[in-house]
């Protein structure tokens, strides 16, 4: 069962409604004190939101940076044969197991053959890994023609981009860390240059571009993933996007090469 997949409006159609904005919003507030309850909302409106280019049910899907499982539960609900790969020993063990058809790789190298899977989906994670294309590129790599690649992240200059030292961020990351650490005791754990890095919505847009234009890929979508229908069109702004965006998404389907 998916932790509060029922308790977010638009969870198994994927409507972008004000309504399931709403709850997002709301399950986001406490994602460092209830993970569960964000997470889980979030794997079940990520399902839906799949249904969109996808047909699940018997699909082969990796999840890059899959962390402790709350993304597996909704795959598999939904009936797809799930594969989580996830670096961090630490995520991997945070509801106290690993989740079955795990493994601890890293996205720069994903130990997957080409054109391998129908679905490549990283929720997250684009913003934790120093080379985000690379990243982009192994998870396109790696799915087959008329599979689906999903991304999504949070940009640098949006309200969260510093993660739990935001708003700080916007003085300088590394300044926000550092005060971060004078007022815990600790340095944070999305920690800029180390576990966090920026990651703007422009050059992975024009990734994604770069590689349509090159027939590798149809670029089907670029959304801000948390907004209502009525307020998408943010993410064509360019520099707007980089603030208001909150979690930008792309959507590709694979080609033959």
């Amino acid at each position: 069962m998916v932790p509060h997949a029922l308790a977010l409006p638009g969870a198994r159609d994927g409507r972008a409604t004000l309504a399931r904005s709403v709850a997002l919003f709301r399950a986001f507030r406490v994602e460092q004190t209830d993970p569960g309850r964000f997470y889980g909302a979030l794997a079940a409106d990520s399902v839906a939101m799949m249904r969109r280019w996808v047909a699940l049910r018997g699909a082969s899907v990796l999840d890059v940076g899959g962390g402790p499982g709350y993304f597996a539960d909704a795959f598999a609900a939904a009936g797809a044969r799930y594969a989580g790969l996830e670096p961090d020993a630490g995520e991997l063990t945070a509801r106290g197991g690993v989740t079955g058809n795990t493994v601890r790789a890293s996205g720069l190298a994903l130990p997957l053959a080409d054109h391998s899977l129908d679905v490549a989906f990283s929720s997250n994670v684009l913003e934790h890994v120093p080379d985000p294309v690379a990243m982009a590129e192994e998870m396109l790599r790696v799915t087959r023609p008329g599979g689906v690649v999903f991304l999504s992240w949070t940009p640098w200059l949006s309200p969260w981009g510093g993660h739990e030292t935001s708003p700080w961020h916007y003085l300088g990351g590394h300044r926000a860390a550092d005060r971060y650490e004078r007022r815990h005791g600790h340095r944070p754990k999305n920690d800029l240059g180390r576990t966090l890095f920026a990651c703007p919505v422009g050059p992975m847009v024009r990734w994604a571009r770069g590689v349509a234009d090159d027939g590798r890929a149809e670029l089907l979508a670029v959304l801000p993933r948390y907004h209502p229908s009525w307020a998408q069109w943010v993410i064509r702004v360019p520099g707007l996007r980089e603030v208001v965006s909150w979690n930008a998404v792309l959507v590709l389907r694979a080609r033959a090469e």
